[in-house]
């Protein structure tokens, strides 16, 4: 786990910053900040642009979910190692990829 204490701390980063992310879009989806158009035209612009945010918040959720999922693997002694076949990630996909739970093999193959 010493060897991934950094890799950590960086994962800790980003599941952070999508937090902060997730919280501005779910706010924005919500129209906290700014009141529904009244005017037909505005409120069908507002309705494609929450479709895109609620995307955006899908994506960034799934992401999030990838980033604990590698912390967890860290703490458990379990982190760049293939979920499928069991060998090691290569370091270079790691840096790439900090949650990658597979090798680029099965990744490609699983169509990751």
């Amino acid at each position: 786990m010493k060897e991934y204490e950094e890799v950590r701390s960086h994962l800790i980063e980003m599941l952070e910053e999508l937090d902060e992310r997730l919280t501005k879009i779910t706010a924005d989806v919500k129209h906290e900040n700014v009141p529904l158009e009244k005017d037909f035209a505005e409120l069908a612009t507002q309705s494609e642009n929450d479709e895109v945010l609620d995307f955006l918040g899908n994506s960034a959720r799934m992401e999030r979910d990838r980033v604990r999922e590698a912390i967890a693997r860290i703490d458990k002694g379990e982190y760049g190692i293939c979920e499928l076949c069991g060998e090691p990630i290569k370091k270079e996909r790691l840096q790439a990829v900090p949650y990658s739970s597979m090798c680029v093999k099965c990744a490609s193959q699983a169509g990751c």
